[in-house]
């Protein structure tokens, strides 16, 4: 199936350089106060969903399901949820990590929630790309500025980084010591990461 992107209400800046990982055949979901970002972000909405506290509910044909204020589920959450029944296993998110902590660390979860269930995931935002890492190989090219490493899930284990400037070789890093931020790919070259047990964010900076 195509990939499915999801939009959140997050404020985006940084509008040409997130067009430029859009794809003509995507499935856009957007998700209440992300409809600000559709006219900047050139996407027509294939599904609006969201309880519309922080947009104007829509009046158009394109299919709308109105979700109640008081729920489980964010607006974010509730529409991964719906691709992932409508049977997407690719997914893009735009608009997710902002001012509110709660909410951004909220989102970022939804990526170990892919990785959990074998989907393919990457967030973005006015900075960075986001994505889990685990035991396949990961490889970062040196157009990126800094790559960091974070512990979210509680195990990350047979930590291996190659050709960046601060190495790792069969390494452990806990969440109470994030000592796996701000490394640099070394020029020329292409780090690679892998984790032998559990799984890492990994944030690649432009």
């Amino acid at each position: 199936m195509n990939r499915c992107v999801i939009i959140g209400a997050a404020p985006v800046k940084n509008y040409k350089k997130i067009r430029s990982f859009l794809r003509d055949d995507d499935f856009v979901i957007v998700c209440d106060g992300g409809l600000n970002h559709i006219k900047k972000l050139k996407v027509k909405p294939d599904l609006i969903v969201g309880d519309f506290d922080s947009h104007k509910k829509p009046h158009s044909k394109i299919e709308t399901i109105i979700l109640p204020r008081e729920k489980d589920d964010t607006d974010s959450v509730f529409a991964l949820k719906t691709a992932v029944n409508r049977g997407f296993k690719d997914f893009l998110f735009i608009g997710m990590i902002g001012a509110r902590l709660d909410h951004g660390l909220g989102n970022l979860y939804m990526l170990v929630k892919c990785h959990e269930e074998g989907f393919k995931a990457l967030m973005l935002d006015d900075y960075s790309e986001m994505h889990i890492v685990a035991r396949d190989e990961v490889q970062v090219s040196d157009k990126y500025s800094y790559f960091s490493l974070l512990n979210i899930t509680g195990l990350a284990s047979g930590i291996t980084i190659k050709n960046a400037k601060y190495p790792l070789e069969n390494a452990e890093i806990k969440q109470n010591y994030q000592y796996g931020i701000s490394n640099e790919v070394l020029p020329g070259k292409t780090a690679t990461v892998s984790v032998q047990e559990g799984c890492l964010l990994l944030i690649k900076n432009w």
